[in-house]
């Protein structure tokens, strides 16, 4: 792309990686109000903000695909659901999407949760303090990935350390550069691990595997990484970012407490807020014209979802947390079109679960004030660390 970009693009052109890691809500403010689809060179691609262009790319898969070779999860893991789209996409993510339908997520899901939930938060108890990402989020967003894909024998840690390196290879590639190398040795260690699942009646690959879909073994790893990618990495950042806008809202807090039925709505709205997932990539298949912008075959048209869930023209005072937003439900951190996050049943379930268990059986919940934290991330947005204290 030459200078004639940068020259009509300038907010686009003098965003940094860094800005967009760190605090990117008031750069997105900025594009969205003047430059909703923007050139940004730091990212070799368009950025698009506002919410209703980011509903029409990510609902027109023919013009904005995900089925190109530069995808990222693709080049970590292999060819998924999502990284096809059209007759290929079906054909990956029926196998998957079918057990995760809500009535059949409930049923199967809502006792181990809760178990896993009452276990986990009842450790925690008695110490009157927490690292709540390291000592609940993120163990049962693990836990309930390897329940559902029926990773038996590989304990909870590995399945923390191969996610890991996922991620961190996926948020390079979005970044510019090469991904680490451990991401390979991640990627055949699952593979070794979903061979095992295969052979086990009842487990979720296993029934994939069975799906008149006819996946082959290589294309169940692929999928089963993706899914870690949903389960884990997104639900643990969920669950940690609902808790800090509660815990930083005491009105809302207030609201939750003598309503629990507001639980539902304080976690849509977290969601709408900071969604822990906040972009997906797209690639144009022909020359479009979006809000001004001349797209060419090819581009990187990458979707903010963070700009779009904070867009005025959709919601009032967007930067405020209110858990009685009226149309909270219009946000889209689960993304739109083929590719809705099928696991948004089990990831609001996970996440009504531990707040719930937080609320009722720590009492006195507060930020640590000595211990600050914010969310961090060019891809997936979450605290490093979110500790808390509690009347033990």
């Amino acid at each position: 792309m030459g200078p004639e970009l940068t020259e009509r693009f300038p907010l686009g052109a003098a965003a940094t990686v860094a800005e967009l890691e760190a605090d990117p809500h008031p750069l997105l403010a900025r594009l969205r109000a003047h430059e909703p689809v923007s050139w940004l060179p730091a990212l070799g691609g368009w950025l698009v903000t506002s919410h209703h262009l980011a509903v029409r790319v990510m609902r027109d898969a023919a013009t904005f695909t995900v089925d190109d070779p530069r995808f990222s999860t693709a080049r970590v893991v292999g060819p998924s659901m999502l990284s096809l789209d059209g007759a290929a996409h079906t054909r990956h993510r029926d196998p998957f999407a079918r057990p995760f339908r809500p009535a059949r997520t409930r049923a199967r899901f809502t006792a181990f949760v809760e178990a896993e939930t009452a276990r986990l938060v009842d450790g925690l108890a008695p110490a009157g303090r927490a690292e709540l990402r390291g000592d609940l989020a993120g163990p049962l967003a693990v836990a309930v990935v390897a329940e559902a894909l029926g990773l038996d024998g590989v304990d909870a840690a590995t399945v923390r350390s191969w996610y890991g390196a996922f991620v961190d290879a996926v948020s390079a590639i979005t970044a510019g550069q090469e991904p680490p190398g451990r991401a390979r040795d991640a990627h055949d260690r699952l593979r070794a691990a979903v061979e095992d699942a295969l052979a086990a009646n009842g487990s979720l690959l296993a029934e994939a595997a069975r799906h008149e879909a006819g996946l082959t073994t290589a294309e169940v790893v692929a999928n089963a990484a993706v899914l870690m990618f949903g389960g884990i990495d997104t639900t643990e950042g969920m669950i940690v970012n609902a808790v800090r806008h509660l815990l930083g809202d005491p009105g809302g807090l207030a609201l939750v407490r003598d309503d629990p039925g507001l639980l539902e709505a304080a976690i849509e709205e977290s969601l709408r807020l900071e969604p822990s997932a906040s972009v997906v990539d797209r690639y144009a298949t022909r020359n479009v014209r979006l809000a001004g912008a001349d797209v060419r075959q090819g581009d990187l048209v990458r979707v903010s979802i963070a700009g779009a869930n904070r867009d005025p023209s959709v919601f009032t005072d967007p930067d405020r947390f209110d858990v009685r937003r009226a149309n909270v439900s219009d946000h889209l951190a689960f993304a739109h079109g083929p590719h809705f996050c099928f696991g948004a049943t089990l990831a609001r379930l996970e996440a009504r679960t531990a707040l719930t268990a937080l609320l009722d059986r720590l009492p006195g919940l507060r930020f640590d004030p000595v211990r600050p934290t914010s969310p961090r991330g060019l891809v997936f947005r979450r605290p490093s660390h979110l500790h808390v204290l509690w009347d033990a």
